[in-house]
């Protein structure tokens, strides 16, 4: 019974030491600006980057299915 009672403080003693550092969060205003077409931009990237492998996966998704057939 006694070991079971060290193996929480076993398992507790490593996360003790470790320091977390403190994220540098602003609430300040940006300092330039981001304007429409920049976000238009920006957004259009992040779609794309997204949605472009996962449609061509689906689009070539019945080739996936038969397997290669040399």
């Amino acid at each position: 019974m006694l070991r079971l009672a060290l193996a929480p403080r076993l398992l507790q003693t490593p996360l003790r030491g470790w320091v977390v550092p403190r994220a540098h969060v602003s609430a300040k205003p940006a300092r330039t600006p981001t304007s429409p077409m920049e976000q238009a931009i920006g957004l259009s990237v992040m779609f794309l980057s997204f949605l472009t492998p996962a449609g061509w996966v689906l689009f070539h998704l019945e080739s996936y299915k038969t397997g290669s057939t040399k």
